[in-house]
This record gives C-alpha cells, structure tokens and sequence, in this order.
C-alpha cells in the first residue's frame, strides 16, 4: 500500500479500495457491515489460537503462533478501517483516544 509504511495512508487506501470494489450500500449498511467483519477477524483469532494450543482434538494442532499473530494484524487492520469509516480524521481520533487510555493506565500523556 503506502511507500513510507505510514498505516494511516495505507488505511485510507484500503477503505478507499472497499468502496470502489465493494457493492454500492447506503452508508449506514456499509457502517454496519465494516463492524460486522471486525467480528469476523476476532473469531479468527479464536480459531487461530485455539489450532496452535490443538484444543480441536478432531483437528490437532492446525495453525501456528505466526497464525495467530497474522490474524491479530487483520484485527488491527479491520478496526482502522472501521474506524476510517466512522471519520475522516482516523488518525488524530486515534491518537487523542490512546493518549487518553495511557493517561488512565498511569502512564504520562507520551504527547502532551
């Protein structure tokens, strides 16, 4: 996606990407639909985890902790989207909203 690794660009690129090859929804559709696969990829993280511990006796050990990192980055992925879509300024709600949690872990504000 972006050149210089900013995930930000490459977020925008992505949503940009969805609205061009996906169906064209109402807005409010679309919204609900971006929240829906953020689901999806937490369940996937379950299924990951639970293949590399092989809690699945009828399937064993069937993925790898590489997996399950793999599928946290799509989680991460997917909730920026969803977040993009939600707002044209992602990254300052993004930032804003991290220092805030920072601030309430104990943690001084790294952007004061």
């Amino acid at each position: 996606m972006s050149d210089d690794g900013d995930l930000w660009e490459s977020i925008e690129q992505l949503q940009d990407w969805l609205a061009r090859a996906q169906p064209d929804r109402p807005p409010q559709e679309t919204l609900l639909l971006r929240m829906l696969k953020l689901s999806e990829e937490v369940g996937e993280v379950a299924e990951a985890v639970i293949g590399a511990t092989g809690q699945n006796p009828r399937k064993g050990t069937s993925h790898s902790w590489d997996d399950v990192r793999s599928e946290l980055c799509d989680v991460i992925i997917t909730a920026a989207v969803a977040l993009r879509t939600l707002t044209p300024e992602p990254r300052e709600f993004f930032t804003t909203h991290l220092a805030q949690v920072t601030t309430r872990s104990g943690k001084p504000d790294p952007h004061p």
